[in-house]
């Protein structure tokens, strides 16, 4: 190193960005020394306040760090003669042994003492000694240990192996020795392995760890998405997804798709997405229930799996600018059948949820779940106002919520989870929701839509009996000032053959934090959407 003189400083230095500068010091002395060589520079090092930031080092500090040098050279040249040494080595594949099976690890089972063969990365390494290692390889349909002995933990590719690096091993399925413990019950003795693609020296732990800030994981997504919490959740994800569509299927529902790009709103205008669609203003939509209601007329009951999306200010541990909505729509039903069919949703697709293989997941992560039993506590709109009052739960300036205004995420929370079980919130003043719900029969000034709210999450479904009245819609339309060109084709829905219809809208994220006992909505998402955040 050219420069004569070298800074180093524990508070302000970085070992991996600094530069030896004032302005940009190495963290530690012994980075200095290794980075500048013999002849060794003047060090500086943090100085005893501000007004003096940096003190030449103490003579007794520079011998210890010097002894520390030497002995990483030392050791740095044994390394070297190592490597050398591991480079000699070489393995080849024992063609004289029976043809090892291709196998994915989730039927290694089936395959103990067998032969096979399985490719996968790398999950953990555990060096025992110079002659055995230990790693742990996993496929995406499970975990196997795999045991390599002497040169086979020897060679050059073996000693520079690192978490993440994809291999191809072969060997026979083991049961392991009582006492001992290992992924399955069983390890893989390995006859022969090769590397397919080499992860960069650290693996995963060189990009993040658990201790990792928030917005490192999420630039990292793409890598946490390989650990094991999450592998479980997102698995539980696809079975989630499996066991709506499941009980849909069985309650004799059909699943369409609905456009995503839209010319209407269907939850008020302050949280749309707008885009230029060829020159036309378009959105993109916040629910599929619109063209839901369009195909009860043909189809009868229908749901949805699609994306929706809300362009919300507020980044919580609840919202997201893009979510999975799980959406149905039933022609002629009655608010209370409304009420049931939603019960029946949750009740039903838990307990599928619960038989399916994967099942031990949801109590990995979430050990104090149960299945909710019905029937659902029922309460109005009007009770949970005077549930508030009696529980002193307030507004910020400690006044209470009175009728007729909205109750916010904080306060509604606070009440289901004192509560202890799952709502169905019910009957609320028309003026705090969306245009097209009915109003009650015995009260015109509330309407027929509930919020299903859970312990620990708050609402997790939004629904409603819609309006079914064509001069009803069209003076909906008026009072909310929107303009019913747009929605001529709802409209219609009203003059060809109207009747009475109910639907609902729920989102899979705040199914799953309930599900999994998470305590952010992205940590169920693959690449969560909110505000400040669109990558990966």
């Amino acid at each position: 190193m050219s420069t004569k003189e070298v800074y180093t400083s524990e508070k302000r230095g970085s070992d991996e960005t600094g530069d030896g500068t004032k302005e940009k010091p190495y963290k530690t002395v012994l980075k200095a020394l290794l980075v500048s060589g013999e002849p060794f520079p003047s060090l500086f090092v943090d100085g005893q306040d501000e007004q003096t930031p940096y003190d030449a080092i103490a003579k007794a500090q520079l011998k210890k760090q010097t002894k520390l040098y030497q002995q990483e050279d030392e050791d740095a040249a044994k390394r070297q003669q190592n490597i050398e040494d591991a480079k000699k080595i070489k393995i080849t594949l024992d063609k004289s042994l029976p043809t090892a099976i291709p196998i994915k690890l989730r039927d290694s089972k089936e395959h103990r003492e067998k032969r096979v063969s399985i490719k996968g990365w790398v999950h953990r390494i555990r060096k025992q000694s110079k002659s055995l290692l230990f790693v742990i390889l996993r496929d995406g349909t499970g975990f196997i240990q795999c045991v390599l002995n002497n040169e086979l933990c020897q060679t050059y590719e073996a000693l520079l192996l690192t978490t993440e690096t994809s291999i191809h091993v072969y060997g026979t399925i083991k049961e392991i020795p009582e006492g001992k413990s290992a992924p399955d019950g069983h390890e893989l003795i390995v006859d022969y392995w090769e590397i397919i693609g080499n992860a960069p020296p650290g693996g995963s732990d060189a990009l993040l760890n658990e201790e990792a800030h928030v917005e490192v994981q999420l630039d990292n997504r793409h890598i946490m998405l390989r650990g094991e919490n999450t592998t479980k959740i997102m698995k539980m994800r696809s079975v989630v997804l499996q066991a709506f569509r499941d009980h849909y299927a069985s309650r004799g529902y059909f699943e369409v798709t609905p456009p995503t790009m839209v010319q209407t709103q269907c939850e008020g205008g302050s949280t749309l997405f707008k885009f230029d669609y060829f020159g036309e203003e378009a959105y993109l939509t916040q629910s599929s229930q619109l063209y839901l209601e369009t195909l009860l007329p043909s189809m009868g009951d229908v749901y949805c799996i699609a994306q929706s999306y809300r362009a919300e200010l507020s980044r919580t541990r609840r919202h997201l600018a893009e979510y999975t909505h799980i959406e149905g729509e039933c022609p002629f039903i009655t608010f209370d059948d409304l009420l049931d069919r939603i019960e029946d949703l949750v009740v039903d697709t838990c307990e599928r949820i619960m038989k399916s293989p994967l099942s031990q997941y949801v109590y990995d992560l979430n050990p104090k779940f149960k299945i909710p039993t019905k029937p659902f506590k029922r309460m109005d709109y009007s009770e949970g106002i005077k549930f508030l009052k009696e529980h002193n739960i307030t507004k910020d300036d400690k006044t209470f919520y009175e009728f007729g205004e909205d109750i916010p995420e904080a306060p509604e929370r606070a009440m289901t989870d004192l509560i202890g079980e799952p709502i169905l919130f019910c009957r609320f003043p028309k003026d705090i929701k969306s245009f097209y719900m009915s109003r009650c029969p015995e009260n015109k000034e509330v309407v027929e839509a509930v919020d299903m709210l859970m312990p620990g999450v708050g609402e997790m479904i939004g629904g409603s009996m819609r309006m079914h009245d064509y001069d009803e819609l069209m003076e909906a339309y008026k009072v909310n000032n929107f303009n019913p060109k747009p929605y001529y084709w709802y409209t219609d829905q009203r003059r060809f053959g109207s009747c009475p219809h109910g639907g609902y809208g729920l989102g899979l994220e705040r199914f799953l934090c309930w599900l999994l006992g998470r305590y952010h909505i992205r940590e169920v998402c693959l690449y969560p959407r909110f505000r400040e955040r669109c990558t990966p």
